[in-house]
């Protein structure tokens, strides 16, 4: 008998409920196992909970940012791969601060069809 294969676990991080819940539903549907935080708070009590392989983030949220996310998980969770999402310009100047520390993210540019976004992620596994 052949070992099943585990699904890729997603944290999306997102301050607008809409899209992290749009996204958890539609890796869902393309049979990924994932799930939503509303801020980078949250996604840090979810990441103990539900352990996932990737996490997904906004990078402009409240107090702490996605770069923020990041970097924090870089050092306590470096098996997890972290991608970056943003709609904004501004995110460039927090690239660059994390680029500083030694931080290297992989970001994406807000839209992104769902599609295009699953295969970034799990290319990059």
């Amino acid at each position: 008998m052949s070992e099943a294969v585990l699904k890729p676990r997603v944290l999306i991080v997102d301050d607008e409920k809409n899209i992290a819940d749009s996204l958890a539903t539609i890796f869902r549907l393309k049979g990924l196992d994932a799930i939503a935080a509303y801020s980078a708070e949250s996604a840090l009590d979810a990441i103990e909970d539900f352990e996932p392989d990737i996490v997904l983030s906004d990078v402009i949220m409240g107090k702490m940012t996605g770069v923020d996310l990041a970097i924090y998980l870089s050092r306590a969770r470096p098996d997890v791969k972290v991608f970056l999402f943003s709609g904004h310009g501004s995110t460039a100047s927090l690239l660059a601060e994390g680029s500083k520390k030694g931080h290297d993210f992989h970001l994406l540019a807000k839209p992104i069809s769902p599609e295009k976004l699953i295969e970034e992620l799990t290319a990059h596994r």
